[in-house]
């Protein structure tokens, strides 16, 4: 099979025992250096991925992925939640008011933001039937001023299934246009918990008691919460459907309410990304001192083929081929450990937590007890490209120094 020069003499560098062990020592440290940083990468940035599923199913499954307002309270909500079903991105709808406010119990007090729901109809749009801890949401019913709190919330106030507490709520005066606080006692009917910061800060009444805190008609709601089938698709199709029912109704969007959160999420992956690239680099441009001294080792292979007739441009690219098949080495054994730990990295983690018998992640610190990895073809396509550009680049310089070797000079120095 025919093979040019540079590939067939390249080739033979990279197989061939050298006389000098420390080269070959060299060459295999930067072969393993690069191999554990695309590991690393992969397994890094695989956890990111995980974690940032974790939040958004559990953050983005309790907040409305889009909510259609009217300008005024919605009399009949049913009527609207068939319309905008007619969507072919709508899975859900059911109705929704907001309203904040501040709980107080024994004379501790913390914000919270309420939410008005329909027991019946929440479960469509919600995952906060299936992490409640105690009560069920049918037990808010209208008139009765149920109230289901987050985990985070009863702990802080050491609250049970069937304490009473206190929701305060500014209102604005007819007259004089001063705020004044509205008092209402809440019976606690039931507790979720789904590992985030929402645990602390949201709490859900029916929606018939929201609209009597609001001084509404009791069928009236403020808007009707959309679940859609890609979220990531909120604003356009929040934006349409607004579109379509014309004036008097507003869009709402998880990325208006929960968007700088997930900005963040992103920004850290990409600086961490960044970071650890760098130690790609670090095992990437090891390569410049392998081949730097693989040129001085063959000095006389240089000028043996110089004196034969190749050219600079050949024996440069015999140099470049040993360098990135080294790079192309260490590319592909780091990108399949990765992704072999990567895919089971929770398992490890669970296993170490066995052997040393102590927690690693507790759920009473972090939201998740376990370490999640969402392995993504695009990130470890990503690694391993920038892995072996670096390590292609490295060999440019040693190449083109080998290229400028004369064959007197080289046989002087052998």
């Amino acid at each position: 099979m025919f093979r040019p020069l540079a590939v067939f003499i390249g080739a033979r560098y990279t197989r061939a025992k050298r006389r000098n062990h420390y080269i070959s020592f060299i060459s295999l440290t930067s072969m393993i250096g690069l191999a554990l940083g695309v590991l690393a990468m992969i397994v890094v940035l695989s956890v990111m991925n995980g974690f940032q599923k974790e939040m958004s199913s559990r953050i983005l499954g309790m907040v409305p992925h889009a909510a259609i307002a009217g300008v005024q309270p919605l009399d009949d909500w049913r009527a609207l939640a068939r319309a905008v079903q007619e969507h072919s991105e709508v899975r859900a709808a059911a109705p929704l008011t907001e309203l904040e406010g501040m709980l107080s119990y024994k004379g501790a007090m913390q914000p919270i933001q309420i939410q008005g729901v329909d027991p019946q109809e929440e479960p469509k749009v919600s995952i906060v039937a299936a992490h409640l801890q105690e009560g069920r949401l049918a037990d808010l019913a209208p008139g009765e001023f149920g109230v289901v709190i987050g985990e985070i919330t009863a702990r802080r106030f050491g609250l049970q299934v069937g304490d009473r507490l206190t929701l305060i709520i500014p209102e604005v005066s007819d007259g004089s246009g001063s705020i004044t606080p509205r008092m209402q006692r809440l019976n606690v009917v039931g507790v979720f918990k789904v590992g985030a910061e929402l645990d602390g800060s949201l709490a859900l009444i029916h929606a018939a008691d929201a609209a009597q805190l609001m001084r509404w008609q009791p069928g009236q709601v403020q808007s009707v919460r959309l679940a859609l089938r890609d979220l990531y698709q909120a604003p356009q199709v929040a934006a349409g459907i607004v579109g379509e029912l014309g004036a008097g109704y507003r869009a709402v969007d998880w990325t208006q309410t929960q968007g700088s959160l997930f900005s963040a999420m992103k920004m850290e992956k990409t600086m961490i990304g960044l970071l650890l690239l760098l130690i790609v680099a670090v095992a990437a441009f090891n390569i410049v001192a392998t081949l730097i001294m693989v040129v001085a080792d063959k000095g006389a292979d240089i000028a043996i083929l110089r004196t034969l007739g190749a050219t600079p441009g050949q024996i440069m690219a015999i140099f470049m081929v040993q360098g990135t098949v080294i790079g192309a080495l260490g590319t592909l054994v780091g990108a399949v450990l990765g992704v072999i730990a990567a895919l089971n990295v929770s398992a490890l983690i669970a296993w170490l937590e066995s052997v040393s018998g102590r927690q690693i992640l507790s759920s009473d610190i972090y939201f998740v007890s376990y370490l999640p990895s969402d392995l993504q073809a695009l990130d470890v396509a990503l690694v391993c490209t920038a892995a072996f550009v670096l390590s292609f680049l490295a060999t440019l310089y040693p190449s083109w120094r080998a290229a400028r070797t004369q064959p007197a000079e080289a046989l002087r120095y052998e």
